[in-house]
């Protein structure tokens, strides 16, 4: 499991009312919210994000509200990973659970600039920046969250594991 793209970098505590504005989170469509993400930080951000690009970020990224939103506002634009110092831990959570791979490493946080090509490998934990060529080691996944992130998000791999037992998930 491996995300190649371009660096948007962003400061601290970039929180969930910027990753996507609360006037437009009267939709949980993944498309609708997407065309506004990020646009109160970075206006052009949607136009230029393409599907494996990489958000960097400072401490405390996600913090705000609870609200999942903003993890499916990055996945629908095409991210491929957040990486930060650590991140609120209501948005680590939910970003997993949106199946949205977000890794702790402050040194590339520090290190990673704003339009640089960087390679991530999850099963590894390594975060390469091609442009510079330097190496991160951030600590790997756990099993079980490369197996909800592979699923595209828990409700997925809930599903999955249904579909595994044999069953249809549907009420009895």
């Amino acid at each position: 499991m491996n995300t190649k793209g371009n660096v948007f970098k962003y400061g601290t505590n970039v929180d969930t009312d910027v990753i996507i504005p609360a006037r437009y989170l009267n939709t949980s469509d993944p498309v609708e919210l997407a065309a506004h993400c990020m646009e109160d930080l970075d206006a052009s951000f949607v136009t230029r994000v393409k599907p494996g690009d990489i958000v960097v970020a400072g401490s405390n990224f996600g913090c705000g509200s609870s609200r999942e939103h903003a993890p499916i506002a990055l996945k629908a634009c095409g991210v491929g990973c957040v990486i930060a110092p650590n991140f609120a831990r209501i948005f680590y959570r939910n970003a997993i659970n949106m199946g949205l791979p977000i890794l702790e490493c402050a040194e590339a946080a520090e290190a990673i600039n704003d339009g640089d090509e960087v390679e991530v490998d999850f099963d590894t934990g390594v975060i390469r920046d091609l442009t510079s060529g330097r190496e991160f080691q951030a600590r790997p996944f756990p099993a079980f969250i490369k197996r909800i992130i592979a699923a595209d998000g828990l409700v997925g791999y809930i599903s999955g594991r249904h579909d595994e037992a044999g069953t249809s998930g549907d009420a009895v």
